[in-house]
C-alpha cells in the first residue's frame, strides 16, 4: 500500500476525527553529482566500484576535496546522505599513501561505532592492496590483548568521547606513536554534542589538541552533523577550530508524505485531547496490518513497551498472525538483543518496532516504509533524524508526527511551515563554563602541566576556574606551571555526560539492595523525590526514600499505570547584568543570576490519558546555584492597560513565562526541562515586574544567551501559540506548565496576549 492510499484508508475509518491537520508532500529529489579535483588511489577506486559506488554526490565530492586541501570540514546534510564516505575516503587515502597514518573516529554511542565498523569493513574487505589496514573499536568492551594491538598497530580506532577522556588521554604516553602519526579526527553525529554533554566533549577535544601538539601532530577534523542552523559556529565551539561548511545535500530522495496528526479534543471546553500514545498505538497497528514496515518513536522507555502492548492486543483481535512481527527497542536491552532486533528489522523479519531515540542515530536498519514520531522529539534535527529512518534512497515514504498537548507541539500543529522550512535551531554549548572547566583542567594538568598559554585554548572561564582550583589545593603552581596535586588520576571521577561530581545511587531494596543506576546529585531531587515513579530499563520503580547525605535513593519495582511530574517553586536574584538591549517596546537583559529552587510536590498522571490522579505536597530544602538568565522589563503603562482590561496582571506574567519557556526549544537545541523561569510582580533587585528565563545548569550552557539574541522571535512565536489555541482560559497546549509548583495558578490567557502584544508594539 502506498503512503497516499494508507492515509486515505485512515480518513475513511469510522472513528476518524479529522486528526490529519496538515499534509506536506515532499517531492522526490534527483541526485546531484560532482567530481573530485584529482583521481583517487587506484586500489580505493576499484574497491568503491566493487560495492557499487562509481561517482560521488556533490556534498561528498566537496567534502573530500576540502579535506584533501587541508581544511577542517563539517558536513551537515540529511540522514542517509552518505556522510560516512566523506571521512572514510580521505582517511583511507592517507593510509594508502602513508601506512603509518592514523585516524581517530569518535561516535556518541558504542552501538553507532559498531555499525560504522561494519561499513568500514565492507569497504576495506574489497580493497586490493598489500598494505594491511588495521582498525577496530576501542571501548569498555574491548579485550585487553586487543587494546594493546590497536595502540601499537591500529590505523583507525573507533571509540567514544568517554573512552577518550578516561582511557586514552590520561595514558597518552602509551599512545605516543599513534598520536604522533594522527592525521584525522572524525567527529560523527556532531549535533548530538550540545548542552552539558557537548560542553564537556569540547573540553575533552581541547585536552586532545594539547596532547597532539605535545607529540608534534596537527590532525585535521572532519565533522558530520544533522542539518542544524549553525554547523560552522557549533563545531568551532566544539573543537576551537574553524571548519569549512558543506551543507548543500546532493543525495537523492524519494517522495514523502508527511502528516501532522493532532489527537482530537475529548471535552466540550476544548482543553483536553485524546492521548497521543493511544493514537500512536492505533497508527502502529494499522501500518503493520498493511505490511508497511515502520519504526514508531516514543519519548520514554516505558512508552515503547506500552505502545507495543496496546498494538499487540489490537493485532491479536484483528491479525493474530502478525503479533510476533512487532517488537520494542530501547536502551536497557543487552547489546546482543539490540543487535538481533536491528538484524530482524534490516532483513524484513519484523514489520514494526516501537523505539526510543536509541534508534535515532545512523544505525542501518535497512529499508522502511514509514516512521511515526509520538510528540516532537525536542529538536527539528532529531525529528528529521527519526523521519529519515524510512524511505532511504529513492523509495517513497510516509511520516506521521503525532502532536502532544504542550505549547511546542501545538505550535507545530498550527504552524507546519516551521517544520518544513530550514531548521531554525542553534546547537548550543558553553565549553568555557567555569564549573565544567573545574572538572577538566585537573585532567589536563595531570596529562601535561598547564601554563598561561592554555587560557587561549580553554577560553575566558580559564582564569576563574584556575583560581578556584589553586585555592582548593587541586592544582599546585611551581616553575610557572600548574601541576595536578592529588592521588589517582582525575579523569576517572569525571562523567562527561553529567554536570555534577557527586552521584546518587539508585538502590533496589527488593533485590538485595542492589545499585541499579547512578544519577548526578544536582538532579536527584527532581527525579528521585519520595513517591516518584522512576523508569529504569523500561521498568517502573517507586522511590521510597531519598537520602542525599548517604548518596542513595531507595526504590522498589512496581507495576503501575501512572507516572509522576515534579512541582517546583523558585527565586531568582540578579548578580550582574552583562548585556542589555532594546527589544520591541522594552529593555531586555542578559547576565548572571543566583537561582533558588525548591521541590514542593508532584502529580500522579495516568499513562496514555494524562489524567491527574493525585497532587501530593513535599517539603524539601531549597537548592542554590549560579547561572545565566535573560529577563526583561514591563512598563507601568503596559501594566495599567492589562489591569484596566480586567485581567489579572500576575496571571498574565505567569502565563507568558510558561509559554515562552515552552517555545524556547524552537530556537535552541534544548529540552523544556533544561530551563527554568520566574515571573514576579515586584522584583527586589529592580523594583519592577519581571519575567526571567534561566539555564537550568550551574554556569549556564548558552541557552538563554541565544534567547537574548532571538527574543523578538520567541515572543512572536509565543503570542501566536497563545492566540491560536482554541481554549478559553488556558490549557496545557498554551500556558499551563507541567513543572509549575503553584498548580498553574494564577494564569490569565487574555492578559498574556495583551502583555506580549505590548512588548512587541502590536497594541
Amino acid at each position: 500500500m502506498s503512503p497516499t492510499q494508507f492515509l486515505a484508508s485512515l480518513r475513511s475509518e469510522k472513528h476518524y476525527a479529522n486528526q490529519i491537520v496538515h499534509l506536506e508532500h515532499l517531492a522526490p529529489r534527483a541526485a546531484k553529482y560532482a567530481r573530485l579535483e584529482k583521481s583517487l588511489h587506484p586500489a580505493l577506486q576499484d574497491a568503491l566500484k566493487q560495492i557499487g559506488i562509481e561517482k560521488f554526490f556533490s556534498h561528498q565530492a566537496h567534502a573530500i576535496n576540502a579535506a584533501r586541501e587541508g581544511y577542517d570540514v563539517v558536513v551537515a546534510t540529511s540522514t542517509s546522505s552518505g556522510k560516512t564516505l566523506c571521512y572514510n575516503i580521505p582517511v583511507l587515502e592517507a593510509i594508502l599513501a602513508e601506512p603509518h597514518s592514523r585516524a581517530l573516529y569518535l561516535f556518541p554511542t558504542k552501538a553507532l561505532a559498531q555499525d560504522q565498523l561494519r561499513a568500514l569493513d565492507e569497504l576495506t574487505s574489497v580493497l586490493e592492496t598489500n598494505k594491511q589496514i588495521v582498525f577496530d573499536t576501542y571501548d569498555g568492551d574491548t579485550k585487553r590483548e586487543a587494546r594493546t594491538k590497536l595502540r601499537k598497530r591500529g590505523n583507525i580506532i573507533l571509540t567514544n568521547p568517554d573512552m577518550l577522556s578516561l582511557g586514552i588521554l590520561p595514558n597518552h604516553s602509551m599512545w605516543a606513536d599513534f598520536i604522533a602519526n594522527l592525521k584525522y579526527i572524525v567527529i560523527d553525529e556532531a549535533h548530538v554534542y550540545r548542552g552539558v554533554f557537548g560542553s564537556q566533549v569540547a573540553c575533552v577535544l581541547r585536552r586532545l589538541r594539547r596532547i597532539c601538539e605535545y607529540y608534534s601532530a596537527n590532525p585535521q577534523f572532519i565533522f558530520c552533523s544533522a542539518t542544524i542552523a549553525n554547523p560552522g559556529e557549533h563545531v568551532h565551539r566544539l573543537s576551537g577550530r574553524r571548519a569549512k561548511v558543506i551543507a548543500e545535500d546532493g543525495a537523492p530522495r524519494g517522495q514523502r508524505e508527511f502528516a501532522l496528526w493532532n489527537p482530537p479534543f475529548i471535552d466540550k471546553t476544548r482543553t483536553t485531547r485524546r492521548s497521543a500514545n493511544s493514537e500512536a498505538a492505533h497508527l502502529f497497528s494499522e501500518l503493520v496490518r498493511e505490511k508497511m514496515r515502520n519504526i514508531t518513536f516514543v519519548r520514554a522507555r516505558k512508552l515503547a513497551e506500552l505502545v507495543l502492548l496496546y498494538a499487540r492486543d489490537n493485532l491479536k483481535r484483528t491479525a493474530p498472525e502478525l503479533v510476533d512481527k512487532v517488537k520494542s527497542y530501547r536502551a536497557g536491552y543487552l547489546a546482543d538483543e539490540r543487535r538481533a532486533i536491528e538484524r530482524d528489522l534490516f532483513s524484513g523479519k519484523l514489520l514494526g518496532v516501537t523505539a526510543t531515540n536509541a534508534l535515532e542515530l545512523g544505525i542501518d536498519v535497512g529499508h522502511l516504509d514509514a516512521t511515526v514520531v509520538v510528540g516532537f522529539p525536542g529538536t527539528i534535527a532529531s525529528l528529521w533524524q527519526q523521519v529519515g529512518r524510512s524511505g532511504r534512497g529513492t523509495r517513497d515514504a510516509l511520516s506521521i508526527l503525532v502532536g502532544m498537548d504542550d505549547p511546542l507541539n501545538q505550535f507545530f500543529m498550527r504552524h507546519p511551515e516551521a517544520l518544513f522550512a530550514k531548521p531554525v535551531e542553534h546547537a548550543l554549548i558553553y565549553p568555557d563554563n567555569p564549573y565544567i572547566l573545574e572538572k577538566h583542567l585537573p585532567c589536563a594538568a595531570y596529562e601535561l602541566p598547564l601554563t598561561n598559554s592554555d587560557e587561549e585554548l580553554f577560553g575566558p572561564g580559564f582564569v576563574e576556574a584556575m583560581i578556584r582550583l589553586e585555592r582548593s589545593g587541586t592544582l599546585d603552581y611551581r616553575n610557572e606551571q600548574w601541576y595536578f596535586h592529588g592521588l589517582g588520576y582525575p579523569a576517572e571521577k569525571v562523567n562527561i555526560r553529567s554536570v555534577s561530581d557527586q552521584i546518587v545511587s539508585l538502590v533496589d531494596t527488593k533485590h538485595n539492595f542492589k545499585t541499579i543506576e547512578e544519577i548526578e546529585a544536582t538532579t536527584a531531587m527532581q527525579r528521585c523525590y519520595e513517591g516518584a515513579i522512576y523508569l529504569h530499563q523500561g521498568e517502573s520503580y517507586l522511590i521510597t526514600k531519598l537520602d542525599l547525605e548517604a548518596g542513595a535513593a531507595y526504590c522498589k519495582p512496581v507495576d503501575v499505570d501512572f507516572y509522576t511530574e515534579v512541582r517546583e517553586n523558585g527565586e531568582t536574584r540578579i548578580l550582574k547584568a552583562l548585556r542589555e538591549r532594546e527589544v520591541g517596546n522594552t529593555l531586555a537583559y542578559y547576565g548572571d543570576v543566583r537561582v533558588t529552587e525548591q521541590i514542593v510536590g508532584y502529580r500522579r498522571k495516568r499513562q496514555f490519558t494524562e489524567e491527574v490522579l493525585a497532587t501530593i505536597d513535599l517539603d524539601y530544602p531549597p537548592q542554590l546555584f549560579d547561572t545565566k538568565a535573560v529577563w526583561w522589563d514591563i512598563s507601568e503603562d503596559l501594566r495599567l492597560e492589562i489591569v484596566r482590561a480586567g485581567c489579572d496582571f500576575a496571571g498574565a506574567l505567569h502565563a507568558a513565562e510558561h509559554a515562552c519557556i515552552g517555545l524556547l526549544p524552537l530556537f535552541a537545541m534544548c529540552d523544556r526541562w533544561d530551563i527554568g523561569g520566574l515571573s514576579i510582580l515586584l522584583h527586589p533587585d529592580t523594583g519592577k515586574p519581571q519575567i526571567f528565563i534561566y539555564d537550568g545548569f550551574p554556569g549556564g550552557i548558552g541557552i538563554t544567551e541565544k534567547a537574548f539574541a532571538l527574543l523578538e522571535s520567541l515572543w512572536t512565536a509565543t503570542l501566536d501559540t497563545i492566540e491560536q489555541c482554541p481554549c478559553e482560559f488556558g490549557c496545557p497546549s498554551c500556558v499551563q506548565s507541567p513543572k509549575c509548583g503553584n498548580n498553574n495558578e494564577p494564569l490569565d490567557k487574555k492578559g498574556a496576549v495583551m502583555l506580549l502584544r505590548g512588548l512587541l508594539g502590536k497594541r
